[in-house]
């Protein structure tokens, strides 16, 4: 007597093959590899590679502990405290400046001519990068910590606008209108049916950013834009490396802190 197949092997039997698509697909990834590979040409360590790299790791395992303690200007909380500041005036600046920006990209308020013209402009300022809005804004106002702050406020509406529209285009527009029909007023629509459903999203893109502005302060501090940055390119400069293990201590606790106390932020919000 002939056994029944099995469904199960049947089904089996006739699934889809794509090793072809699969053998395309890791080939071209190779060829493109290779392709990328021929732009790096290794010329081995420079001639100090490798006291930098020393100093560096010595720094680091060897803080100068009387910089971590020291409350002047030169001492690392104060530079801290400059680069949270940088970052906290940036991000808030850049979030309220993209709210018009994502409501006049969004399709679905208005017409599709206008969205286009502000998506534009929002793609426009995501695409020049931030070292650059910054050597941009110091030849305006001149090196220090406000022009971190017009750097991070520009840069922050680029990605900001961008995570705004995303969630005004999900609104759901259906209570908009169960609204309108019962005769409410426009400000009435936008205070009971557009904001309760942008609360979390935008509370969640602006601690995201934070997040960002952090890091990007200290990098745009390097080039002048004040934060901890430019303490720390000069102690690199000068080869003080205990002052340079200093510095990246108090950023890996700074980071440390802020990205523990905005992941639970981000998941209260998540979860309403």
């Amino acid at each position: 007597m002939q056994a029944i197949d099995n469904p199960i092997d049947q089904m089996y039997g006739k699934r889809p093959r794509h090793w072809k698509m699969y053998t395309f697909i890791i080939l071209a990834v190779a060829i493109i590899m290779g392709w990328s590979a021929n732009a790096i040409v290794f010329k081995g360590l420079a001639s100090k590679g490798s006291e930098v790299a020393y100093g560096i790791i010595y720094g680091i395992t060897h803080p100068d502990t009387n910089l971590l303690y020291d409350l002047s200007r030169d001492g690392v909380a104060y530079q801290l405290m400059e680069t949270i500041a940088i970052a906290i005036l940036g991000t808030l600046a850049g979030a309220i400046l993209a709210v018009p920006f994502s409501f006049l990209a969004s399709q679905n308020l208005v017409p599709k001519w206008i969205a286009f013209i502000v998506n534009a402009f929002v793609l426009l300022i995501r695409t020049i990068p931030s070292l650059v809005w910054a050597l941009v804004w110091i030849r305006v106002t001149g090196p220090g910590p406000f022009c971190g702050v017009l750097t991070q406020s520009v840069c922050s509406i680029g990605m900001i606008s961008k995570m705004y529209i995303n969630a005004i285009e999900d609104l759901d527009i259906g209570i908009l209108e169960s609204l309108d029909a019962t005769g409410c007023t426009t400000f009435q629509k936008i205070r009971y049916g557009i904001l309760p459903q942008l609360y979390a999203n935008f509370s969640s893109t602006i601690i995201y950013r934070f997040d960002i502005n952090i890091k990007d302060a200290t990098t745009l501090g390097i080039v002048g834009a004040g934060g901890i940055g430019a303490a720390l390119i000069q102690s690199i400069n000068s080869r003080r490396w205990s002052m340079v293990g200093a510095y990246l201590f108090g950023m890996l606790i700074l980071l440390l802190v802020i990205e523990v106390f905005s992941t639970r932020i981000r998941k209260k919000l998540a979860r309403g």
